[in-house]
């Protein structure tokens, strides 16, 4: 695998906004859990949270 296929783009939109209904950010709709991890979470960590947000739009 390339570096560029390891790369995940982060869905931070600088609006960081917990909603405290939900729980999700306001922004990217990731959980704090989800924000705080993502520096240390692999590839397919990340790819996994993209998945959960399309399902949370």
């Amino acid at each position: 695998m390339s570096l560029d296929e390891n790369h995940v783009r982060s869905p931070c939109t600088r609006v960081c906004v917990i909603d405290p209904l939900s729980g999700y950010c306001r922004g990217c709709l990731r959980t704090l859990d989800e924000i705080v991890g993502w520096g240390v979470a692999s590839p397919d960590q990340r790819r996994a949270i993209l998945a959960a947000l399309e399902e949370r739009r």
